[in-house]
């Protein structure tokens, strides 16, 4: 088939403005669990990231361009999050990625961001040694589980006048984590393991696992879970009639968790980075944009999707341009007024700075019981 003159010119002229098209807007790659058990969590970072976004867009955007987000469902699955990073930067090719909620997919994409030399920052991932493996593209803009057993497992000993506790976690690298974390420092308290016990993702029936539970009777419960996981599990707890202190890990403080578990959450205490509670005026003014925006209060991975896009966005206006190794600088140069305090981050990618509060629930809202700065690792 003959093209024409016409046609030849045509299709010069797609490919020669292509490129240009492709100029006029900076990519951020967000991956996150939209499906799954862990959806209801993911879909908040999502939720926050978009506020955040909006935000730098109306003020102008970055470099004078706005900033799309490209949103991969990575399942909270290894395999599924490396598809996603290995989509993003060979086919929308991003500037930078935020991901992938889960440590254990966080983990597997980490080596492939350092291949790629393309900067990751986690929003939500806490395993404490994520940032011991000497990846030099790899940013935690959150707690890690050893730092929040640090800063609250003397007052939760304390305050709930705990002597033997169980330990109940989610079977992945962060339910681990934090059951490790945990029980290492209740117990340097003097404080007793009647048993440890994990879960998979999406687990509907607790009611062996609880049986144990039952029998081990210990007066308090840790627990390592995310929403979906954490409000049926709450919710057979007090159905069984195990009267023991919860207190944990997770999603214990977001509107979407006391919204499934109803009264049975009245009474458990969480370790947070971040509660819509919080009294700083800055917070106060982000639980507005939020609630105006999505009818719902703000909880952690609301406010960590938020965060990270602010972080990610003021990394790349510092660098210049959309060079990965300027943002990889410029991300450390970080100092980010957040909701929760002042994000930076140490050598090794670990923020540090911010407050993090124990909340305890009562009449569906997260009160503050305790509040402690991040401090940098030591």
């Amino acid at each position: 088939m003959k093209l024409s003159a016409f046609g030849c010119l045509t299709g010069l002229v797609v490919l020669l403005s292509a490129p240009a098209l492709a100029e006029d807007e900076i990519k951020i790659g967000l991956i996150e669990p939209l499906t799954g058990s862990v959806a209801y969590n993911g879909n908040s970072v999502v939720e926050g990231a978009k506020l955040a976004i909006g935000e730098v867009n109306a003020a102008g955007g970055v470099l004078g361009k706005p900033i799309k987000l490209v949103i991969e469902d990575g399942q909270c699955q290894p395999a599924n999050s490396v598809n996603a990073v290995e989509k993003l930067v060979q086919k929308d090719k991003v500037a930078l990625l935020v991901g992938a909620f889960c440590s254990s997919a966080t983990a597997a994409i980490m080596p492939v961001a350092q291949r790629y030399k393309i900067p990751l920052i986690t929003a939500v991932s806490s395993k404490a040694d994520l940032t011991e493996q000497n990846n030099p593209y790899f940013f935690r803009a959150a707690e890690t589980d050893a730092l929040m057993a640090r800063a609250f497992a003397k007052i939760l000993a304390t305050s709930l006048k705990l002597t033997n506790v169980a330990y109940i976690g989610v079977n992945d690298d962060w339910g681990r984590g934090g059951v490790e974390e945990f029980s290492h420092d209740l117990s340097d308290l003097g404080v007793k393991k009647a048993m440890v016990d994990y879960f998979d993702h999406g687990s509907t029936d607790f009611f062996t696992l609880l049986a144990k539970l039952r029998v081990a009777k210990p007066d308090g419960v840790f627990v390592a879970a995310e929403t979906q996981d954490g409000s049926i599990l709450v919710k057979q707890i007090r159905e069984m009639g195990i009267d023991t202190k919860v207190f944990g890990v997770g999603s214990w403080a977001t509107a979407d968790f006391i919204k499934l578990t109803g009264d049975a959450a009245e009474g458990i205490y969480a370790a947070v980075p971040y509660a819509s509670s919080m009294d700083a005026p800055r917070n106060q003014a982000f639980v507005k944009k939020y609630q105006d925006a999505y009818k719902i209060k703000p909880g952690k991975y609301g406010a960590a999707g938020y965060n990270a896009l602010q972080i990610a966005a003021a990394a790349i206006a510092r660098a210049g341009n959309v060079d990965p190794e300027a943002i990889r600088e410029a991300l450390h140069k970080t100092r980010y007024e957040a909701p929760n305090g002042i994000y930076q981050f140490d050598a090794k990618g670990q923020a540090y700075g911010f407050e993090a509060v124990l909340v305890r629930l009562q009449g569906g809202e997260p009160k503050v019981v305790a509040s402690s700065p991040v401090d940098a690792p030591h």
